[in-house]
């Protein structure tokens, strides 16, 4: 379990981010037509993961924004934004602010992909919803950075998460 905080406030996680130097786990989550994607669909890709609360809040949306404008400059690199939010809400947002360059996901079902890598809240007011968290990915499926953000109103290290690619 991790401490971080809400507001200056102490909350926890339900785990530990998975290890660097680890495989990611395989995963199920909901694009935005509804259809599931796991790790095989992208498979021989790096991939930044973007994790956080909820696409309606600032501190996400920005984080989004910022990963969208970096990812149409990577080479064999796909940035994966990850929440809890429903699809159609991943789907509006970044429909309306023109962002094509990043793959939502949701793992609004079951919270599995949240439980798994040990970086759920679970308490306070977002219990339930993923904490703000930079995973990097090899093109192998190796973890070669992971960061979670301490204070969850705050933005993840964009330049760090990119270094690591």
């Amino acid at each position: 379990m991790a401490t971080i905080t809400l507001g200056g406030n102490p909350i926890h996680t339900s785990g530990e981010l998975p290890q660097v130097g680890s495989k990611l786990v395989d995963f199920k989550l909901v694009k935005n037509d509804l259809s599931v994607a796991s790790l095989a669909d992208f498979a021989g890709k790096k991939l930044v993961l973007n994790i956080f609360p909820s696409i309606d809040t600032g501190t996400c949306a920005t984080s989004v924004r910022k990963f969208n404008e970096s990812a149409s400059t990577l080479d064999n690199t796909t940035v994966l934004c990850i929440s809890r939010d429903l699809p159609f809400a991943q789907k509006r947002f970044c429909g309306a602010e023109g962002l094509e360059n990043v793959v939502n996901l949701s793992d609004f079902q079951e919270g599995s992909f949240g439980k798994t890598n040990g970086l759920e809240i679970s308490d306070g007011p977002l219990a339930g919803l993923h904490s703000r968290v930079i995973i990097v990915v090899d093109e192998n499926g190796v973890i070669t950075h992971t960061e979670q953000v301490g204070e969850i109103a705050n933005e993840p290290n964009y330049e760090a998460a990119l270094a690591a690619l």
